[in-house]
């Protein structure tokens, strides 16, 4: 299959990510002719036949570049997976930013091969759904049960009854299947938010939990998964999409989530107070998740 329309497939297996990544890590430096540096970030740019692409800020801190490296992480990350479904709570900082780094320079491969080969429009659909379906993957190689939703919500019109769709983007479960229907929820269960960035989405994360628990008449689990919270800023700059003003309000006076994690978390999420609610995604995996699951 030709790498573009490769990037644009559903990927339901790891192995499926794993080799999208190595083709387009492999593909990059025949196409990359420049860069700028920003902090951390690297705005990589192509330029062929006259027309100039860029592609996403991408966190060198994170992304791993070199291919050879990349298969070598990718073993240790096998090893690290196995370890956590086999029960293992205790990882080391190191082993940490492993996995955040091989689930980063996954889904930012991704991210950048569609930068370059396919229609904006188009890219920024993919990249979300490339990013839902690692995210469901990731959760199914250490054992945990889990399903996409759609909760019907039933409300009385002039016309009728009437249903709301509210789409959970995956509910993820303490039992063998899961248990939540579209007309209800397991109160056990983990309503989860995925989205590559909370730009005009973290709002509707409060939103939903206060909606989702009026209707079920029950507390319920919430949680947001991020890839980042950043973007390019003309060529050579960027700027960071978290207001966290207003997830701090949210927080406050609306709602709390039980959780919210990063693969690149903001500068801001390492500040107090946010990082009593904000997270690495890696935390979540190894050590949070089971915690919410047996409470």
């Amino acid at each position: 299959m030709a790498l573009d329309s490769d990037l644009q497939e559903k990927k339901i297996e790891l192995y499926q990510f794993v080799e999208i990544a190595k083709s387009v890590l492999n593909y990059l430096p025949a196409v990359l002719t420049s860069f700028n540096d920003k902090g951390d970030y690297r705005i990589y740019i192509s330029e062929q036949a006259g027309v100039k692409k860029f592609i996403r800020p991408i966190n060198t801190r994170y992304f791993i570049a070199d291919l050879n490296k990349f298969q070598i992480t990718l073993s240790l990350f096998s090893e690290l997976l196995i370890r956590i479904q086999n029960g293992d709570r205790t990882f080391s900082t190191e082993e940490l930013l492993l996995i955040d780094q091989t689930l980063y320079t996954i889904q930012q491969s991704i991210g950048a091969g569609l930068d370059l080969l396919v229609n904006p429009n188009s890219a920024r659909k993919h990249v979300g759904n490339r990013f839902e379906e690692l995210i469901k993957v990731i959760f199914t190689e250490i054992g945990i049960s889990n399903k996409k939703t759609i909760l019907q919500i039933p409300y009385e019109t002039d016309e009728g009854t009437k249903v709301y769709k509210c789409e959970n983007d995956l509910i993820l479960s303490p039992y063998r299947s899961v248990k939540s229907t579209s007309k209800f929820l397991d109160k056990d269960e983990i309503v989860v938010s995925v989205k590559t960035t909370s730009k005009d989405r973290m709002g509707k994360m409060f939103i939903d939990k206060i909606l989702l628990e009026r209707f079920v008449k029950h507390d319920q689990k919430v949680i947001g998964i991020f890839l980042n919270d950043v973007q390019r800023k003309e060529e050579a700059n960027i700027s960071y999409t978290l207001v966290s003003g207003l997830f701090m309000v949210y927080s406050n006076f609306l709602t709390e989530l039980e959780g919210v994690y990063y693969l690149d978390p903001p500068p801001n999420a390492k500040k107090e107070p946010y990082s009593k609610y904000i997270k690495s995604f890696s935390e979540l995996i190894t050590s949070d998740i089971w915690k919410l699951l047996s409470s």
